[in-house]
C-alpha cells in the first residue's frame, strides 16, 4: 500500500471535529478509520523481522498505541492526529519487540562487528567500502558475507525513538516522548531545535554518500514507501538481494550517526 493510498484512507480530523471529551463511540470510530495504518506500519516492520514474530502480535501492539494516541491527543497543538498516531503506533510496536528481546545476543554482536568494520574502512578509504573489501577485513568469503547480512538484517531497524533518546540526553525533557515533543510547541527549545537540525543534516549527507544502488533503495523504500519486492522489480534484483543492500545501507548510516553522537554531540555539551 503506497503513501498516496494511505492518504486517501486516513484523513485526520480537524481540531473543530475532535470532541472535547473522547468517548467510546469516537474511539471505536478512530480505530476503524486508522486500522489500515496500523496494518501498514506492522507489515513494513514485519518484513525485516524473523518469521517467528507474529504479525498479529505487532498489530495488537499497534492498536494499543493507537488507543493511547486517541486518549492523549490534544487538538489545540499544531500537529495532525495522523502524524501523532503514526509515532504512537510505531513506538508501541517497537516497545513490544524490545520487551520480547527478539534479537539474540550473538546476532547483535555480529551486527556491531559489521557496523564497526564498515565505519573503519570508510574512514580509511574516504569512500563507501565495497563488499569484497569488507570480506577481506573480516576474513570471509563473499557467500559467507551475504549470509551474515541476512542474519543481521533484523538489527537494521532504525528507530527514530532511539535517535530521540540520544538527542535529548542531558536535556530538560528526559521524561517526554518524541510524539509529545512534536505535538507541543512548548517543548521545542532552541538547543533541541538546533540539535535536530544538525542531526538531519548529518543524515542527509550520510544518505548522499551511499553507493548509487543503496541511495536509490533508501529513496524508494523510505520516501516512496515501496516494498522490497517492488524495488527489486525496478532495480532488476531479487528481493533477497534488495534486503541485503538495505542492510548494508543501514550499517553505513548507523555508523555515521554513531560517529556523530560520539564526537559532535559531546562537544556541544561542554
Amino acid at each position: 500500500m503506497k503513501k498516496q493510498q494511505l492518504a486517501q484512507i486516513q484523513v485526520s480530523p480537524s481540531p473543530e471535529q475532535w470532541p472535547a471529551q473522547v468517548d467510546q463511540a469516537w474511539q471505536e470510530q478512530m480505530i476503524l478509520q486508522y486500522a489500515p495504518l496500523i496494518k501498514y506500519i506492522a507489515g513494513r516492520l514485519a518484513l525485516r523481522l524473523p518469521s517467528h514474530i507474529s504479525l498479529d502480535d505487532l498489530i495488537s501492539s499497534g492498536i494499543i498505541g493507537l488507543i493511547d494516541a486517541i486518549q492523549k491527543f490534544d487538538p489545540s497543538k499544531n500537529i495532525s492526529f495522523k502524524t501523532y498516531a503514526e509515532f504512537r503506533v510505531k513506538g508501541a510496536i517497537l516497545d513490544e519487540l524490545r520487551s520480547l528481546d527478539w534479537i539474540p545476543r550473538s546476532v547483535r554482536k555480529k551486527s556491531h562487528v559489521l557496523e564497526k568494520t564498515y565505519a573503519e574502512l570508510e574512514r580509511n578509504l574516504g569512500r563507501p567500502a565495497e563488499p569484497e573489501e569488507v570480506c577481506l577485513a573480516l576474513g570471509l568469503e563473499l557467500e559467507e558475507f551475504y549470509q551474515l547480512l541476512d542474519e543481521t538484517k533484523a538489527v537494521s531497524l532504525v528507530e527514530l525513538e532511539g535517535l530521540w533518546k540520544a538527542a535529548r540526553s542531558g536535556s530538560d525533557y528526559l521524561e517526554a516522548e518524541l510524539s509529545d515533543f512534536l505535538q507541543d510547541e512548548n517543548y521545542r527549545d532552541p538547543s533541541l531545535a538546533l540539535h535536530f537540525s544538525e542531526l538531519r543534516e548529518v543524515l542527509v549527507q550520510a544518505i548522499d554518500g551511499l553507493p548509487d544502488k543503496e541511495k536509490l533503495l533508501v529513496s524508494l523504500y523510505y520516501y516512496e514507501e515501496l516494498t522490497m519486492k517492488e524495488i527489486g522489480e525496478i532495480m532488476g534484483c531479487t528481493e533477497s538481494r534488495i534486503s541485503q543492500l538495505h542492510t548494508q545501507a543501514m550499517l553505513r548510516l548507523r555508523a555515521k550517526l554513531r560517529d556523530y553522537f560520539q564526537t559532535e554531540a559531546p562537544e556541544r555539551k561542554r
